[in-house]
């Protein structure tokens, strides 16, 4: 990379998860460039998300109804000399031409190439998240000859991971591809007024676990409400915990059909606290600093996994539609993780809604799911 380019500008990712999953690559191109100013541009909904993050020096943030125009103009006022464009779409690549940012690096893709100066070639592993179509899920599942594969003996590239993308960009720039856990960080400061906000007491005999029911994609990654009631339950029988119940405004109806049912079914219990349902009432920062107070989070594959994994926090997941290979918590085959399927044949399909009978989330057990969680809960902190 030329001595000049000292100002760098990275176009951050649209969701979640995705966010979260940059980090190793945003900290690889901090250790390559250690003197270099690098900005980070992400919309709105996510700059607190990286709020004292050691990889970048500062966020420029854009709403949801400002045009490329608008950014490309106020990008161009930074005087970036390089721009690292993550996400695949053409605006983003559109925004940083417009800024006439000397050196714009992104991938390949459909109908942005020429906004780029150097085009860079996606990884040899790189596995595309194709939706099956209806037909194919029934040849999967018609088919008798068929036997699970196992999730420890996968035939994806080692190298698959979403991370591995973002990591291979990042080495246009002369960063180590070298994989790390994504990781966001939550100061001391924070803990207290967000403890106090909630009324919670970490340092109580019964230890904080985490629920989060809902998944922004689709029903398909949503294991059903009735299955954590019962998962939940059986946990508090076994080992004594408070429960908070994470969620966004879409999950109101879920978070509170889980808190109700916790509730009845612990209703005789001596001393069982009641849930706190936190759904929709949470800042995103607020989360951050929840799922660090949490000694486990049972959940779907869902922005909130990612986070709790990468502030610290095992997580038990369930996946159904997409695949735990490809965008899975943390850092490929950490332990720390139960990682949960039902080795349907037709899973992963990456649909947003069921075709079929959802066998890929109604086979994941019970019983499974609450052996999953106290094997992780009874794992010393870290």
């Amino acid at each position: 990379m030329p001595a000049s380019a000292s100002r760098i500008l990275v176009r951050g990712v649209n969701w979640l998860g995705d966010a979260v999953m940059t980090t190793p690559a945003l900290q690889r191109l901090r250790e390559a460039h250690p003197n270099s100013h690098i900005t980070l541009l992400t919309h709105q909904k996510l700059a607190d998300l990286w709020r004292d993050h050691p990889s970048i020096n500062s966020v420029l943030t854009f709403g949801a109804s400002e045009t490329v125009w608008s950014i490309g103009r106020r990008l161009r006022e930074q005087n970036f000399n390089t721009a690292l464009v993550l996400p695949n779409s053409p605006r983003s690549a559109l925004e940083v031409w417009l800024a006439k940012t000397p050196q714009r690096i992104g991938y390949a893709r459909p109908w942005r190439n020429w906004f780029l100066t150097k085009v860079a070639p996606s990884g040899n592993d790189r596995v595309v998240m194709r939706k099956r179509s209806v037909a194919e899920i029934n040849r999967l599942i018609n088919n008798t000859q068929y036997v699970p594969r196992m999730r420890d003996n996968t035939t994806y590239p080692a190298g698959s991971h979403q991370i591995f993308e973002y990591l291979n960009l990042a080495a246009s720039l002369g960063a180590s591809t070298t994989p790390t856990a994504p990781q966001l960080h939550v100061t001391p400061s924070e803990l207290e007024p967000v403890v106090a906000r909630f009324g919670l007491k970490p340092d109580a005999a019964e230890p904080i676990f985490g629920l989060n029911p809902g998944a922004e994609y689709g029903p398909a990654k949503r294991w059903p409400a009735e299955r954590f009631i019962s998962a939940a339950v059986e946990i508090h029988r076994k080992s004594p915990c408070r429960w908070l119940i994470f969620g966004g405004p879409a999950d109101l109806a879920i978070a509170r059909e889980i808190e109700m049912g916790i509730q009845k079914a612990l209703a005789k219990t001596a001393g069982a606290p009641s849930p706190v349902n936190l759904a929709g009432k949470t800042t995103l920062r607020e989360l951050c600093v929840l799922l660090k107070l949490c000694r486990v989070l049972l959940t779907n594959d869902s922005g909130p996994m990612h986070i709790a994994a990468a502030v610290g926090t095992p997580v038990v997941v369930l996946f159904g539609s997409t695949s735990p290979e490809l965008t899975g918590p943390g850092l490929p085959g950490n332990t720390r993780h139960q990682l949960l399927t039902a080795n349907a044949p037709c899973s992963p399909c990456f649909l947003r809604t069921c075709p079929i009978d959802f066998r890929c989330m109604t086979g994941i057990a019970v019983e499974r799911v609450v052996e999953g969680v106290l094997r992780s809960a009874s794992r010393p902190s870290r």
